[in-house]
């Protein structure tokens, strides 16, 4: 059975012993359980945009663009690739809130990348 990861819906699960269904394909109205083989007629369906998301459409406010990667603050760093000077570099919290953050170093001249725990 194909099916399609595009829709939005709940759990399915086979009326006779219980059997998590998969999801329906976009053209199936008859659900075929894999442990019993009841069929489930399919009754409704629902597409993504049923469902508006205030976070979704917020979305496009926290995706980083182009732009603003490459405003990335500088450093004077040395490159231990290149011995360039100058070095671009974020921050980001990767670990639990009571450690440091994790810095990100990139060098704007070989492209070398490293990272360190503070």
């Amino acid at each position: 059975m194909a099916t399609n990861t595009n829709l939005i819906g709940s759990l399915l699960f086979c009326p006779e012993c219980g059997n998590l269904l998969d999801m329906p394909g976009a053209d199936d109205d008859i659900l075929l359980c894999n442990q019993c083989y009841e069929q489930t007629k399919v009754v409704t369906t629902s597409s993504a945009h049923a469902f508006q998301s205030p976070l979704k459409a917020r979305r496009h406010l926290v995706q980083q663009s182009k732009n603003a990667k490459e405003a990335e603050a500088t450093i004077k760093e040395k490159c231990p690739n290149c011995d360039n000077d100058e070095m671009a570099y974020h921050t980001m919290q990767l670990r639990s809130a009571d450690e440091g953050q994790t810095v990100f170093y990139s060098c704007k001249k070989c492209g070398y990348k490293y990272s360190v725990n503070s």
